[in-house]
């Protein structure tokens, strides 16, 4: 059941990184503008925002294997309309955001789910492999889908680009379907109450739980970082190493910051039964934090793409920690909406961290809105530092 599992995930993760590089790409290309591509990496991550708290309530409620196809299918209908609308009509800047904002949307019900999934399939002892396996084949993907999105793009277009993407989501709903243990309603015999219930009781364990509300907390300040950084890649690469906005080099980059992403999938589980969770993150955020410096002053295709790898290696590195112990520690009938609603809260800063570097490039400069994201990266470091997570034991025990 796992290998489908991972066959579904892996196959929409490869027309994800397509995506990834085509639609700011064909935003870029449209405008010229890098507020609008901050703006577009804004406005991936406001519905995770917005909705987070009740569709993690929600999720706790109603049949993993039922959420995951629907999203699915809603996210393959989404990022089909560019294309189509190539066909008859030209694709317009605000049809690539709405198609962003559709399939971000659908994303936060499919992860809602899926953090049920995973224990589901693989039981509470496998969670921490089985997530490590799904980042492995995700940066795999990573490494090898933007490059090659950013050579679809410049051969064929990015309306291609994303027929391959909503491809990719029908066969990977076909994969999950066949798993018969995602077909169930989550802890059947518990009182159904109002959602707001649901809400607050995620809430205050979130609260009650010092290592997941400190990580919880230490990733708003990753998440501004990591969205000014990723809001202003291809503006970066454009007008400080001098890239064509066309250039398959631009894909590279990104696959760059995959090996990144890989070598922190490897990392963080090793590291979280030596140093424990705070460790992890304050390191990493000091590596993100040295990592942006060198981006932001890189002048060459090599130097950028080294400084991106190891970016990625402190943000990932953050994400995942953050990941793994609130799957370990959640008791399983809170695991959708504990986790929805941890990462709402750590990946709030990303959309306001996307929007306000892509305005700070507009008015000072790329080099000095990248430079201001790795103080953030430093500031959240230093600030780790005084709260009980870097006191914690590497070792946990798994709730029940």
């Amino acid at each position: 059941m796992l290998a489908t599992y991972l066959w579904s995930r892996g196959i929409v993760w490869t027309g994800n990184a397509l995506t990834a590089v085509a639609l700011p790409l064909m935003l870029f290309q449209l405008t010229g503008s890098a507020a609008l591509a901050g703006l577009l990496t804004a406005l991936e991550a406001v519905p995770y925002l917005v909705l987070g708290l009740p569709v993690g309530a929600l999720a706790d409620r109603w049949s993993p294997r039922s959420t995951l196809l629907a999203s699915s299918a809603a996210s393959a209908l989404a990022a089909v309309s560019i294309p189509i609308a190539a066909l008859v009509a030209d694709v317009t800047p605000v049809h690539l955001m709405i198609v962003a904002v559709a399939t971000s949307v659908s994303f936060v019900f499919f992860d809602a789910a899926s953090f049920g999934a995973i224990p589901a399939i693989v039981g509470r002892d496998g969670i921490a492999s089985a997530t490590a396996r799904m980042m492995t084949i995700s940066t795999l993907v990573g490494i090898a889908g933007p490059p090659l999105g950013g050579l679809v793009s410049a051969i064929a277009g990015g309306p291609v680009v994303l027929l391959i993407d909503a491809l990719t989501y029908a066969l990977g709903a076909v994969l999950l379907a066949r798993i018969e243990v995602l077909d169930m309603t989550p802890a059947p015999n518990r009182p159904r109450r109002h959602i707001r219930a649901d809400i607050v009781e995620g809430l205050r364990y979130i609260r009650s739980v010092p290592v997941i509300r400190d990580l919880t907390v230490l990733g708003v300040g990753n998440s501004l970082a990591a969205g000014a950084v990723s809001g202003l890649l291809i503006v970066a690469a454009v007008r400080t190493l001098g890239l064509d906005s066309d250039s398959p080099s631009i894909g590279v980059l990104f696959g760059a910051g995959a090996v990144g992403a890989l070598a922190a999938s490897w990392l963080v589980g090793p590291l979280q039964k030596r140093v424990g969770a705070g460790m992890i993150t304050i390191g990493a955020l000091l590596l993100a934090a040295a990592a942006t410096c060198g981006w932001a002053l890189s002048t060459s295709f090599l130097a950028g793409c080294i400084a991106l790898c190891l970016w990625q290696v402190g943000t990932t590195a953050v994400s995942l920690n953050g990941i793994i112990t609130r799957q370990t520690l959640t008791p399983s009938h809170l695991q959708g909406r504990v986790n929805t609603t941890a990462r709402m809260i750590a990946w709030g800063g990303q959309p306001f961290g996307a929007g306000a570097a892509g305005l700070l490039a507009q008015g000072i400069g790329v080099t000095p809105a990248l430079l201001i994201a790795a103080g953030v990266s430093l500031v959240t470091a230093i600030a780790a530092s005084f709260l009980p997570v870097a006191r914690a034991a590497p070792h946990s025990s798994p709730a029940s």
